[in-house]
């Protein structure tokens, strides 16, 4: 009845008509979107790591290439670029913060874990998962984006393609981005670079409050965050942060004050340990609850719209050849390229030594992935890529996996290996769906051709998928710290140890010996676990303490050193660690399992809540005040926005440049110093210890970043840089 309904409805009328076949794909917008696609990546990349989560770079990208092509055609008198090739341009460049967010989530988990990766594995499962996810995809394109046309929306990829067509008639400059990227950039060089105030402001209360804490890192790109993923989202992110560092941290303070025996996990007393070490023993166990159960509750929500799309999915798959009607613009790529593809992907799983999979474990990826594929790509069209729960679908992955492998008795390391390797595959491939999806969607309403974009899609994919593994690889040696550590009773059985490794990055000037590798699942006879460096003769000299989830932020030299929390990564661990050894603390566990229970109850996302729990206040304070920059721009604009406006407007254009600027900027100082002579042009350039009482200075450090966030409220409410026309 529905589809007879939809059939009697006017046709669907494009931007541009299908009968017109201006210039689409070339060289030039393919290259033109890789590199941005890699520049939004590894910013994704960077925040995923930080914070669990990324930002769409559709719009971004769109408005970036607009401008881009204007400056071509001004210095080098060639003509405009059409709409459509744009189009291709966004299309290629939106795979890169899909790819980052997949393999950012899972990935590191393996590092968690005390196991070495590699960049071929990395590279394995991006290219891979990203290759399924837009195979699986396509088949299933007529049954969202064109036959539902009328339930979902794809807020983003409908944005978007205002953005294009505003773009085509003349309107819509690179002005605000690019202004984003400029403060963001000179705002991260400043404290991170220049050492001319402190990256984090912080207060521990005294004994008044034992345990209570407040603080705010000046991250530009944290800022952009909270405002482009709105008031609400950010607010309840920060509540979570509230509840971890001034209710529960006080609690755990209080209660456990007058223990005279550590309590699991912990291996020191509640009384001598610091907020930090509160916060890495006890709290995050009670945030990683929350956030796997805020996950499996949005993907139980969800349930409806999971049967529905894979049923429709499934009918998707007839007729789906190809070819579908005679017009440009209903031509995907045919059967035996996507249908061949998805095959050549499974049977690629099945036979790469290092992602340790079966054939059980490759039908688990296909079945899993063309499910969540479906539900991704649904759900972006009903609520956008910003609220797709697809850190939910891989909670699921990862939990019936693991299942599977415990009830089968495979808990041993390469079955953790292949279980992570299952989930990365099936995250990145839900990711991949819904930008595939949200791009097919802007594609149709402006009037593109299906299998151009499905290509430009692929390319984008591969090029990203290839340089995100350097990137995480990179971000985490340029922050692994070699700790020198003195354990005089612990004696190491060197025979035993037949790993060899010496020390890398900024560490290694100063020792080049090469030490035996020593790997400690436990904590044993005194020594936490973690992995250290032995000499011959069985000690201890060095602890490595990663630079994802590491717990070292200073090196031996005095410099500090920036940590990445991967919440989500955290989380994967806990997950495929605790159902295969049985050995997670489940007490905290559960009472992070009900708060999340206790906020669905109160009608609130636990997601956000869940995630605010899990990161430190430093972190989730900054998207707090963004999520409050808003709220007020919201509320004094000179003007009201659209929702296409709220979406692409000049707020949002400029925090992404914020995300960018100030991610990148912290990414290439981290890579500089890989080499020793980075570290000495790091050191060269750092102010901090001329100006002692400015960079040491809480106030001064909370002041410049308010003010970073008034600019973003005068740009917001067009107050300053607003652009032609608006």
């Amino acid at each position: 009845m529905a589809e007879s309904h939809h059939d009697s409805s006017p046709a669907h009328q494009p931007f541009i008509p299908s009968s017109q076949q201006p210039p689409e794909m070339s060289l030039l917008p393919i290259l033109i979107g890789a590199l941005l696609g890699i520049l939004f990546g590894a910013s994704s990349m960077y925040l995923v790591l930080k914070v669990g989560m990324t930002v769409s770079a559709s719009i971004p990208v769109a408005v970036l290439s607009i401008t881009l092509f204007r400056a071509f055609s001004r210095a080098f008198g060639v003509r405009k670029a059409t709409i459509l090739e744009n189009n291709i341009v966004q299309t290629t460049g939106s795979a890169g913060e899909g790819i980052a967010f997949g393999a950012g989530v899972t990935m590191p988990a393996m590092l968690i874990l005390g196991y070495d990766l590699n960049y071929l594995h990395i590279a394995l499962v991006a290219v891979l998962g990203g290759l399924l996810g837009t195979f699986l995809m396509i088949p299933i394109r007529r049954a969202h984006v064109v036959k539902g046309v009328k339930n979902l929306v794809y807020p983003e990829g409908t944005a978007c393609a205002e953005v294009l067509i505003s773009g085509e008639k003349g309107g819509t400059t690179a002005r605000t981005v690019f202004a984003g990227l400029g403060f963001g950039s000179l705002f991260a060089l400043a404290y991170q670079g220049l050492g001319l105030f402190k990256d984090t402001a912080s207060r521990v209360f005294g004994k008044w409050y034992d345990g209570g804490n407040v603080a705010a890192e000046v991250n530009p790109a944290l800022l952009g965050v909270g405002y482009v993923i709105g008031t609400r989202t950010a607010l309840v992110m920060g509540a979570g942060g509230i509840l971890a560092s001034l209710v529960l941290m006080p609690a755990i303070k209080l209660f456990g004050a007058n223990a005279t025996a550590p309590i699991y996990p912990a291996t020191a007393l509640i009384n001598d340990m610091s907020t930090d070490q509160i916060w890495h023993d006890y709290v995050l166990y009670i945030g990683a609850g929350a956030v796997a159960a805020g996950g499996i509750i949005s993907l139980l929500r969800a349930l409806p719209t999971i049967f529905g799309g894979a049923v429709r999915g499934l009918a998707g798959l007839r007729g789906a050849g190809g070819v579908g009607t005679t017009e440009r613009t209903d031509h995907d790529l045919p059967l035996w390229v996507w249908g061949g593809g998805a095959l050549l992907v499974v049977i690629a799983l099945t036979l790469a030594p290092s992602l340790k999979l079966n054939l059980l474990g490759a039908l688990l990826v296909l079945v899993f992935g063309f499910l969540f594929v479906t539900v991704s790509s649904r759900l972006t069209g009903e609520i956008g890529s910003s609220s797709n729960p697809i850190s939910g679908m891989t909670v699921a992955t990862l939990l019936l996996t693991s299942l599977i492998f415990l009830a089968l008795g495979w808990v041993t390391t390469p079955y953790k290996i292949a279980a992570l390797s299952i989930a990365g595959v099936v995250c990145i491939a839900s990711s991949n769906g819904g930008t595939t999806s949200q791009d097919l969607k802007t594609g149709y309403l402006i009037g593109a051709t299906p299998w151009r974009q499905q290509i430009a899609i692929l390319v984008g994919t591969v090029s990203s998928a290839l340089v995100i593994g350097l990137i995480l690889l990179s971000l985490n040696s340029a922050s692994t710290v070699y700790a020198k550590r003195d354990y005089p009773g612990y004696q190491a059985n060197v025979a035993a140890l037949t790993e060899r490794e010496s020390l890398r990055g900024p560490d290694a000037a100063h020792d080049t010996a090469e030490y035996r590798v020593l790997r400690l699942a436990e904590p044993r006879d005194g020594v936490p676990a973690g992995k250290y460096l032995v000499d011959d003769a069985g000690q201890i000299r060095y602890v490595v303490d990663p630079g994802i989830n590491g717990r070292v932020t200073t090196r031996d030299t005095g410099e500090k050193v920036t940590k990445y929390n991967a919440p989500k990564a955290m989380l994967m661990s806990f997950i495929v660690d605790g159902i295969m050894t049985q050995k997670l603390p489940w007490s905290l566990v559960l009472i992070g399992v009900f708060i999340a229970v206790l906020l669905e109850l109160l009608g609130l996302s636990s997601l956000a809540f869940a995630v605010g729990v899990y990161l430190p206040i430093a972190t989730s304070m900054p998207i707090m005040i963004g999520g409050v920059v808003r709220w007020i721009a919201d509320r004094t604009a000179r003007r009201k926005l659209t929702e296409a406006e709220a979406t692409s407007g000049p707020g949002v254009l400029f925090s992404s440049g914020l995300i960018a600027g100030g991610s990148v900027t912290g990414m290439i100082l981290a890579l500089i110093q890989l080499r020793p002579a980075g570290e000495r042009f790091v050191k060269a350039i750092n102010l901090s210890e001329a100006i002692p009482t400015l960079s040491g200075s809480d106030l001064f450090s909370i002041l410049l970043f308010l003010a970073l966030a008034a600019v973003l409220y005068l740009v917001a409410t067009e107050r300053f840089l607003a652009e032609k026309g608006r």
